[in-house]
């Protein structure tokens, strides 16, 4: 034992014996790097990627030439008539736009859900999940157009209506993401994203999408088990490589 001088020894006052400390998540986040919400070329190489590419998208689509704007989103279009032509192609080209350009709330979204998901699982399996969301919920919408068109329910015009933007994708990686967090920042996302989807729903100024997104929601929850399992495997290759 070492005996320590009364003079030498700090000083505690009363509050700092009586303040608990900090919760674990609070340390982490006021000691986090703040760039690490954001997308990088390194940590988040997909959503890094991706985002470059809906920025230019979005910017062409707020100050290119609106003619052939207008035509790009139609050839880009997941409607019936372009899913039954070429599938991959318009799968793959719809989700290259964001609906509102720019300005959009879903651009927004999309860098700090798709950079906390990729961080967690990795760029494989953070584009699983998007496609996943993306596929499903466009032919889960639009399959039940082709049905009514052709049960004589709806109009021809159906078959071509504009469809296009990462929304679907983005609903996925939200619910998937929340899996991923404790349970308060879990129910808050999800609860956030359930309330969006409600006002969409009562509002109804597009069904289809109304629909879509509750539905690509439920596809990353879904995921919950797959990218659990990716994230403690993430956890403890790096704890190996401290070792």
């Amino acid at each position: 034992m070492t005996l320590v001088d009364a003079a030498d020894a700090p000083v505690v006052t009363p509050s700092e014996v009586a303040r608990p400390p900090a919760p674990v998540w609070l340390r982490r986040a006021l000691g986090a790097r703040p760039w690490r919400i954001l997308p990088t070329p390194l940590g988040t190489p997909f959503t890094f990627g991706y985002a470059l590419v809906l920025i230019a998208t979005a910017a062409y689509a707020d100050y290119g030439d609106q003619e052939t704007v207008g035509r790009l989103l139609r050839d880009s279009s997941t409607d019936v008539a372009h899913l039954s032509d070429r599938p991959l192609l318009v799968l793959v080209a719809s989700a290259l736009w964001v609906a509102g350009g720019l300005q959009s709330a879903y651009g927004l979204a999309f860098l700090f859900i798709l950079t906390a998901l990729e961080r967690r699982v990795g760029g494989p399996r953070t584009i699983g999940v998007f496609l996943l969301g993306h596929v499903v919920a466009t032919l889960a919408t639009e399959l039940p157009v082709a049905w009514g068109v052709a049960m004589g329910e709806l109009p021809t015009a159906s078959l071509h209506r504009l469809d296009y933007g990462i929304s679907f994708g983005l609903m996925a990686c939200t619910g998937a993401l929340a899996g991923l967090l404790p349970p308060w920042a879990r129910w808050t996302l999800l609860g956030s994203a359930g309330l969006l989807c409600a006002r969409d729903l009562l509002e109804y100024l597009d069904p289809l999408s109304a629909w879509g997104h509750p539905l690509a929601g439920l596809v990353g929850v879904a995921c919950w088990p797959l990218v659990r399992r990716q994230m403690r495997e993430r956890a403890a290759a790096r704890a190996m490589t401290r070792l």
